[in-house]
């Protein structure tokens, strides 16, 4: 049993959606990060940066944090959606999420979704990185089914979520082709609509 401890956030997703694809069974326990719930001593414990997600693994005693590195632990043990063959592309389609594509586009959500108004420097910064990676991300899917490879990795599940936050972006996911396909194929997937809909979510959203 694995223990998921989340928000209804694009990197909670990340996790609820891979132990939906890879069948284990989990639990998951909300963490309120409006109320704090994430400074809360017990969770430092087990997330020394007072970040969501965190996962414990009933079955080795071990506490996992950071979702690339709960991504990867869950692909190992799994053996799934982390092959060998593509490991090098696979790594680096992840980073590139963990480092750039979720970071910009999370301050992307803070000053236009969550503070608009209050800096149009900051609106404007990252309106434009945002807008680069959707088309750096349709670019690579132009030449590749998924981001790593022909296959569907961990590389797919760490980005997907954050592209099906593309209503509060205002850039039109419908414009970049290929990343608008690779989007709907993975929105079809039953462990994606379930994972999505970990926290009560809802529905999935249409380009």
């Amino acid at each position: 049993m694995i223990e998921l401890f989340a928000s209804d956030t694009p990197n909670g997703k990340k996790i609820s959606i891979m132990l939906e694809e890879i069948k284990f069974p989990y639990k998951v326990t909300s963490i309120n990060l409006t109320k704090g719930e994430q400074f809360k001593e017990e969770f430092k414990q087990i997330s020394p940066f007072s970040k969501i997600p965190v996962i414990k693994d009933k079955g080795n005693n071990k506490s996992v944090f950071g979702s690339g590195a709960i991504l990867i632990y869950l692909a190992e043990k799994s053996k799934k959606f982390y092959n060998k063959e593509n490991k090098l592309d696979i790594d680096q389609w992840l980073m590139a999420q963990m480092g750039l594509i979720g970071p910009m586009i999370g301050q992307y959500h803070s000053f236009y979704r969550f503070n608009k108004g209050k800096s149009k420097y900051g609106e404007e910064r990252y309106f434009k990185i945002t807008k680069d990676i959707y088309k750096n991300l349709d670019d690579r899917l132009s030449v590749s089914k998924f981001l790593a490879c022909d296959d569907y990795t961990i590389a797919d599940i760490a980005t997907w979520p954050w592209i099906a936050r593309h209503e509060w972006h205002d850039i039109g996911l419908k414009k970049y082709n290929n990343l608008c396909k690779w989007y709907n194929i993975i929105s079809e997937r039953d462990a994606v609509i379930k994972g999505y809909n970990f926290m009560g979510g809802g529905q999935i959203p249409c380009p």
